[in-house]
């Protein structure tokens, strides 16, 4: 059951991560922040592991597209900033990501609180039914959350924060992820940055999922909590090995509500193959970085693109 919690961070915490950004900061009753114990935080940081993530090429005669799948948050002392890696982005005029992170800190906020807040009147854990109630309250108690924090929000809202907070129980930083990695690195060389999609979209998409859905997701989430740094310790394994197909098994296991596949999934990738093979039009050398999830497996950009005559070829 800990596929619900690698849905997130395969196939994109919706440019929260890339933000540094918590939902729960969003809203008036923000949860408390989840700290990394400080010995847990320097034996990380002493260890240096190196990994060998996927990277693919799209191409034509005049123009270059690499594909890199990210993970939107990880552990101190994972090296994968080099060889093919580093040599595709340094060789890139552009670097294209989901989203980029806004200047205006409020804007987000607003946003966050609009879509995030549940207008019905309803409260989050009226919507749980026993046993679900009791495991949901029982979770936001093992994380320091006294259990009516958030009742004003959307189920997909509490997902997210449960989530993120958990991440950062287990040792994940939004400032290792990958995203806020290539972001600074682009800014310091005068690179090109492109969002393939605002935070009102990528919200938009959990936002007008079914409310079952939403609270299947919930309830789904809080089971896997327990085992969730085993689990995101075997996916960031699978992402630094190199190992999309694995990473497309752990995808595919946790992606059997059709509704909450194509808002997270099927749709964008869709949407993005047919921006690449557009760009292909222009000349220049492009690096975009989306979710591991989304160039793995069935439906993956790669086979969107394959639509199109277009092929991205591995980078060994």
């Amino acid at each position: 059951m800990t596929r619900f919690l690698r849905k997130i961070v395969l196939t994109g915490t919706f440019g929260l991560a890339t933000l540094g950004l918590s939902p729960a900061a969003a809203q008036e009753d923000a949860a408390p922040v989840v700290e990394v114990a400080p010995q847990a935080a320097v034996d990380a940081a002493a260890t240096t592991i190196a990994a060998d993530p996927a990277l693919w090429l799209v191409e034509d005669e005049d123009t270059k597209i690499y594909l890199f799948g990210t993970v939107h948050l990880l552990k101190p002392g994972l090296q994968w900033f080099d060889g093919a890696v580093k040599t595709a982005f340094d060789s890139a005029d552009t670097a294209v990501f989901e989203v980029l992170p806004g200047d205006d800190q409020a804007a987000t906020i607003a946003t966050f609180q609009r879509l995030g807040t549940d207008v019905t009147g309803t409260k989050l854990r009226d919507r749980l039914e026993g046993a679900d109630r009791t495991q949901y309250e029982a979770a936001m108690t093992a994380l320091g959350i006294p259990s009516p924090t958030f009742d004003s929000f959307e189920p997909w809202m509490a997902t997210m924060n449960l989530s993120l907070l958990t991440f950062a129980k287990a040792g994940f930083e939004p400032d290792q992820g990958v995203e806020q990695v290539l972001q600074a690195k682009a800014k310091v060389a005068d690179k090109s940055m492109i969002g393939l999609e605002t935070i009102e979209e990528q919200l938009g998409f959990l936002d007008t999922l079914p409310m079952t859905s939403q609270v299947q997701w919930l309830n789904e989430t809080v089971d896997t909590l327990p085992e969730a740094e085993t689990a995101l310790d075997e996916m960031v394994t699978d992402w630094a090995g190199g190992e999309p197909e694995k990473l497309a098994d752990l995808l595919n296991e946790g992606m059997s509500d059709p509704e909450l596949r194509a808002a997270m999934l099927t749709r964008r990738n869709a949407n993005w193959a047919k921006w690449i093979d557009r760009r292909l039009a222009t000349p220049g050398t492009v690096f975009l970085a989306v979710g591991s999830g989304h160039l793995a497996g069935e439906d993956s950009v790669q086979q969107q693109l394959a639509q199109y005559g277009v092929e991205a070829k591995r980078i060994e």
